[in-house]
């Protein structure tokens, strides 16, 4: 009877270690597919506009870097570097004529383009594993103060991740060259997200923020090509 109950624990051994090995590689193949999707539809925003591309894979540096600092989990993290690749993912359902504009918009065209965050929510949320980052794209145009779109969330209730987001995507939309205007300077654009605080900014987020832009401006992304200080 020994012998056939070590028997039986040998095979159960067995077979949790081949269930658990098994569950490793689907949690690897599911990692690698998530990361095919992220790097899929970044490639379609370089295909519909090179700077927007480029634009987000600088803005993950730097948004995920605040994230390590704010001590936020590994999965978090990656919510928030998913949301910065793709938060402008809705661009996609806005006309070249609109988005590569130089004149300012007109008010048909500024709600058309208001509506690239819904747009991108309803891209993302339709892929397993992406609700939270879909959620932060939907709300990187909120504003501290309530003011700002698409659900004019204030403060608290906007997502952390999404107020991540949105300092990040001002200050690096305030330095890069735009086909209507050439970028600020650093100090020029510090003083702007300064100015924002409690307004369109978490005051929470944007002293650590300019901390490590100032920390690492030379190593994240582009920020090297950043015009000289004002």
């Amino acid at each position: 009877m020994g012998t056939l109950d070590a028997a039986g624990s040998g095979e159960a051994g067995a077979g949790t270690t081949a269930l658990s090995l098994r569950l490793k590689e689907l949690e690897e193949q599911l990692r690698r597919t998530r990361s095919s999707i992220v790097c899929g539809l970044n490639l379609l925003l370089d295909l519909k506009d090179v700077s927007t591309g480029t634009h987000s894979t600088r803005l993950a540096e730097w948004a995920v870097r605040l994230a390590v600092d704010f001590g936020l989990d590994e999965e978090y993290q990656r919510n928030i570097e998913v949301a910065c690749l793709l938060h402008d993912i809705g661009k996609v359902g806005v006309p070249d004529s609109i988005l590569k504009k130089a004149a300012p918009l007109t008010p048909p065209e500024r709600e058309w383009m208001n509506r690239h965050p819904e747009y991108g929510w309803a891209i993302l949320r339709l892929f397993p594993g992406f609700e939270l980052a879909s959620l932060f794209a939907l709300h990187h145009h909120e504003r501290f103060d309530g003011r700002g779109y698409p659900g004019a969330l204030r403060g608290e209730g906007i997502p952390f991740g999404a107020r991540i987001v949105t300092i990040v995507d001002s200050f690096d939309a305030m330095v890069s060259d735009r086909c209507y205007r050439k970028g600020l300077g650093f100090d020029e654009a510090e003083r702007r997200l300064n100015a924002g605080k409690g307004t369109q900014f978490d005051p929470a987020i944007v002293e650590p923020f300019v901390e490590l832009a100032r920390a690492n401006l030379s190593r994240v992304g582009d920020a090297g090509d950043l015009p000289p200080a004002a």
